[in-house]
């Protein structure tokens, strides 16, 4: 019996400390590391005669409720439109969206839409994208993801430093509900793009661009592997592998309808965590050399947060075995199990209109880390195909 309390404290101490790490003291290691780092000052003008060419990569299904405000707000760009092609695949969409691309076709002949029979997945509709682009950089971007004028850009201007090979985008919500989700992600989007600039800052290692608005060279694009989700981190892990820098631009501003329905922002996080499994499994390498910045900032970053779920349950099960023993481990239980009932407390709440905003974060926290856990099993079982459906838009 003693052994196996010595081998449940044990388990209960790298557990605490693993996600006490990648939620709390990493981010607070960023903060003191990056303080006086200075950003790439090695940037184009916006006057520059050199502006590089850009093709801008859009894959789309049943996207008629956005794509009118997508394909404005891409052409309202100050960004030299004679520089400038927007592919968009649409893949064989029911809706008025290849109507509505192809009425705006007439207006910006830099529009080509090319039209998938038979459902695809984004990442073979961008392969075949990027194929048939011509310019030097590529930004990658979602039909629910609008510009600000100046965003190709800044998007763009670090590629000056030939040392960047890929810069993701600010993304920012453009509204929230008291009664869904939608405040939290604002706050862990933004709490996102923080980490992940301070991660280019330090070491030209940001992990995972957000999928929604980043550019990368097109010599350094890589074709996702057939039915492989999060196309994005695919893409920015084999820029790091390749030797090149990934950095976040905070003044690459971008607009998104996010979700506010707790079932819609579920459904997303298990697709991102099969994704994020897949990517695990290729990536896995670039844990070494372990004391490297880029292999740090994977495994606090990322890594930990994909085994959140199984840390959990190794806290829960060794803080029970303790509590047989010990009242203070026996509280810590207790709490544990009164922490992961809040999703169905909020349930109740929200029935009778009552949100609380604290109680909403908890209940995000444990939902998403099971999220993550159904997308690890998911992963494990095998996935034949990555055709996806479009998260609702304008809840």
């Amino acid at each position: 019996m003693e052994l196996l309390n010595i081998i449940s404290f044990i388990v209960f101490i790298i557990s605490l400390f693993c996600l006490l790490h990648t939620y709390i003291l990493f981010p607070l290691i960023l903060d003191i590391l990056s303080n006086k780092k200075v950003a790439n000052h090695i940037i184009y003008t916006e006057q520059a005669n050199d502006l590089p060419t850009v093709s801008i990569l859009l894959a789309v299904y049943n996207e008629e409720k956005v794509i009118e405000a997508k394909i404005l707000s891409t052409f309202k760009t100050l960004y030299p439109l004679n520089k400038v092609e927007f592919l968009i695949g649409s893949d064989a969409s029911t809706d008025a969206t290849n109507e509505i691309i192809n009425r705006f076709a007439g207006q910006f002949p830099a529009i080509k839409l090319v039209e998938f029979e038979g459902r695809t997945g984004k990442s073979a509709i961008i392969n075949k994208l990027a194929e048939q682009a011509a310019n030097e950089i590529f930004i990658l971007t979602d039909a629910n993801v609008f510009f600000k004028e100046n965003t190709v850009y800044q998007l763009v201007k670090h590629y000056k430093n030939t040392e960047i090979a890929l810069v993701g985008g600010n993304i920012q919500n453009m509204r929230f509900k008291k009664d869904g989700i939608s405040f939290q992600e604002k706050i862990y989007l933004s709490r996102e793009n923080k980490i992940k600039y301070q991660e280019g800052l330090l070491w030209g290692a940001m992990i995972g661009a957000f999928g929604g608005c980043y550019s990368v060279r097109s010599n350094y694009f890589s074709p996702v592997p057939r039915n492989f989700f999060m196309d994005d981190f695919y893409i920015t892990m084999h820029v790091l592998e390749a030797g090149g820098k990934t950095i976040n631009e905070l003044d690459a501003l971008c607009y998104e309808d996010v979700s506010n329905k707790i079932s819609e922002e579920f459904r997303r996080k298990v697709r991102i965590s099969i994704g994020n499994f897949q990517n695990f499994g290729r990536y896995i390498k670039l844990l070494w050399p372990p004391l490297s910045g880029r292999a740090f900032a994977f495994f606090s970053h990322k890594v930990l947060r994909w085994i959140g779920p199984f840390l959990l349950i190794l806290l829960l099960i060794s803080s029970a075995v303790l509590g047989i023993q010990t009242f203070f481990f026996g509280l810590l239980f207790a709490g544990q199990v009164l922490l992961m009932l809040a999703p169905i407390a909020d349930a109740i709440l929200k029935k009778v209109n009552i949100h609380v905003f604290l109680l909403r974060f908890v209940s995000h926290f444990y939902l998403m880390n099971l999220a993550l856990m159904i997308g690890f099993f998911k992963y494990i079982k095998g996935v034949q195909s990555n055709v996806w459906k479009p998260t609702q838009r304008y809840q």
